[in-house]
Parts: structure tokens; C-alpha cells; sequence
């Protein structure tokens, strides 16, 4: 199965897909977990050292591999290029979680990614195909990702969302782009809820059938957030995800 975590920028959803992942983990699955957002921290969070993290060849540094695989230059290139030679290179292993990382953001006026989201689409559905996992994709934040296509092909769309008409609003419009893509399974996780009201505003605004669960605001989720407790949730905030976690399965089973 191959998850795509999408969503307003500060919804969580770097921290939500690191639990996921955490969840994932423990139920006996080997996990691809691909940090798709230039702005790399999943890593921190899944408890990888940061040297290790940085010491990574990130997809988007693979200049010469990419340019060789995608046909040379030019304004064209082919859409499958031949990519699973790299894994063992541009992966960090431990147990069953396999790291891959984006890269970071490139300077202004530099070029834009679509040579790297190509291999990386290519890389993830390789994946996909030979390994028969999880891989889970931690895109990056906003809608542009969908616009380049990058989020193509999953098999599911996790939308991480707050009780706000702003963050509502961005996250029907990456169910839209999503579908004009030609993902058919979308779900929408409710983030940082803190009272009753906040989940019914979110009933109320997302198709019910769609909507998997919340994660009510905790403290731990925060110092999650900070990597001081990497791969490791309790209390309110691992009910939280387990159960989320599990409808995940049920419903893609």
C-alpha cells in the first residue's frame, strides 16, 4: 500500500505520518518512508541522528543518476526511468523502516523539480511493486506538490487538516487535485482538536465517510514534534493514531 500525507503547512502532518509509520512498525510491516517535503524533518522525528539524516544523498542531489535515468536534457523525458539500483545508496535502514529524503529547497530561481519528482514517483511505485509494504510519502506542505503530480498513483490520500475554515479549505482543494489525479481513496484526519465543538465543525465541513478520526491536542504529540520522543507514543495521542491506524487497514485491506 502506498500512503501520501498531505495538508496545510503546521496541521501536523510530518508528525502524524511519523506515528503512522510508528503504528505501521509495530504491527509486523516493513515501512518505506519517503520524506517528499524539501523541507526535510521526518527523519528527526522517526529518531534517525541528525548526521545520519544529513549524511544522506537526498533524491534531488542525484544530478547525474537523474539525468542519465530521465534521458539527458532537454525539455522532454521519459516517465519511468529505471531506478532500483539507487535503493541500497539513498536509503537509511534500521529494523524494518527504510528512510529516503527528498532533499532540501533549491535556491531562488533555480530549476524546478520535476526531473527529481519523476524518479521519485518511480522509485516509490518500484517500491510499491517489488517489496509489497507500506511506503508512506510525507509530501510537502500546501497543494503544490499535487500540481507537479508528484502524489500520483497512491493507493491512499491521508489529508491532515485543524478545525479552521482556512486549513478545511486547503484540504478540499488537495482532495480535488487528488482526484483529478486519479487517487480514488482520500481520507481526512482531524489535528490538534481540543474541544467537542472543533470535531463537529469538522463533521460538519468534511464527507463523514471520509473523515478516519481526530488526534486531540497533547503536549507529547508537540515534544513528538521536537524528536524527543521518537517512535515512541502513549496515553490519549497513541489511542489516537492505533485506532486511526487500524481503520487505515480495515479499509485498504
Amino acid at each position: 500500500m502506498k500512503i501520501a500525507v498531505s495538508g496545510k503547512g503546521g496541521v501536523g502532518k510530518t508528525t502524524i505520518s511519523a506515528s503512522l509509520i510508528s503504528f505501521f512498525l509495530g504491527k509486523g510491516y516493513k515501512v518505506f518512508a519517503v520524506d517528499a517535503d524539501p523541507d526535510v524533518s521526518l527523519g528527526t522525528v522517526l529518531g534517525i541522528d541528525d548526521d545520519s539524516v544529513d549524511g544522506l544523498k537526498p533524491i534531488v542531489e542525484m544530478r547525474e543518476v537523474i539525468s542519465k535515468k530521465s534521458g539527458g536534457g532537454g525539455a522532454y523525458f521519459p516517465l519511468d526511468p529505471q531506478v532500483e539500483d539507487i535503493l541500497e545508496e539513498y536509503v537509511i535502514q534500521k529494523d524494518n523502516l527504510f528512510f529516503l529524503k527528498m532533499g532540501a529547497v533549491k535556491q531562488g530561481g533555480s530549476a524546478c523539480y520535476c526531473r527529481e519528482n519523476t524518479v521519485l514517483n518511480a522509485l516509490v511505485n518500484s517500491l510499491l511493486v517489488k517489496q509489497k509494504e507500506i511506503v508512506l510519502l510525507d509530501m510537502g506542505a500546501g497543494i503544490e506538490h499535487l500540481t507537479r503530480g508528484t502524489s500520483g498513483g497512491v493507493d491512499l490520500m491521508l489529508i491532515v487538516t485543524e478545525a479552521s475554515k482556512v486549513s478545511v479549505n486547503t484540504a478540499l482543494t488537495v482532495k480535488k487535485l487528488a482526484q483529478e489525479l486519479g487517487v480514488k481513496n482520500i481520507n481526512f484526519i482531524g489535528n490538534k482538536i481540543r474541544t467537542e465543538k472543533e470535531k463537529e465543525f469538522l463533521k460538519s465541513t468534511l464527507p463523514p465517510n471520509e473523515l478516519l478520526g481526530f488526534i486531540e491536542y497533547n503536549e507529547e504529540v508537540l515534544e513528538r514534534a521536537m524528536g524527543t520522543h521518537p517512535l515512541e507514543m502513549s496515553s490519549a495521542a497513541s489511542i489516537n493514531i492505533k485506532a486511526i491506524g487500524e481503520e487505515i487497514l480495515a479499509r485498504n485491506s
